[in-house]
């Protein structure tokens, strides 16, 4: 089992502004990420929303801010209600020039989940692609 943590890196046509209001504002977050019915980026802040698995399974995902770096970092917790496991994800933005923008996310503790299933690290690896590698860049890219 692999404790290193899982990391993604994508390069979006989209300056760090627009790109750190797609991964912190509610109403942006619905249209790529997930369904918040709340979300600040203040330290301590807890938020959660419901998630499903690759056979229709509901899991209701737990997480805290734990830290924050206006347009530069943005790290929360990460759980899930009745299961095992805690993990924090983490978003970093690199400005490549005023209109190019390099995203690393990072997920460290994934092997603390149950490791089969929805909680295999490569269900984790196939979401989080998914997620940044298409629908955050259609997202951005758009127009």
């Amino acid at each position: 089992m692999s404790t290193t943590p899982f990391t993604l890196e994508r390069t979006y046509q989209a300056p760090v502004k627009k790109v750190w209001e797609a991964i912190t504002d509610k109403e942006k977050m619905k249209q790529w990420y997930f369904d918040l019915s709340e979300f600040r980026t203040e330290v301590g802040f807890e938020f959660s929303f419901a998630g499903q698995g690759s056979t229709g399974e509901k899991y209701t995902h737990l997480c805290k801010i734990l830290e924050v770096i206006n347009r530069k970092k943005i790290s929360y917790s990460w759980t899930y209600k009745d299961h095992q496991g805690y993990s924090v994800v983490t978003f970093e933005l690199f400005e490549v020039s005023d209109k190019e923008t390099r995203l690393k996310l990072t997920h460290a503790g994934i092997e603390t989940f149950a490791g089969s299933g929805d909680f295999a690290r490569t269900s984790f690896e196939a979401g989080w692609t998914e997620l940044i590698g298409k629908s955050l860049k259609n997202f951005l890219e758009k127009e």
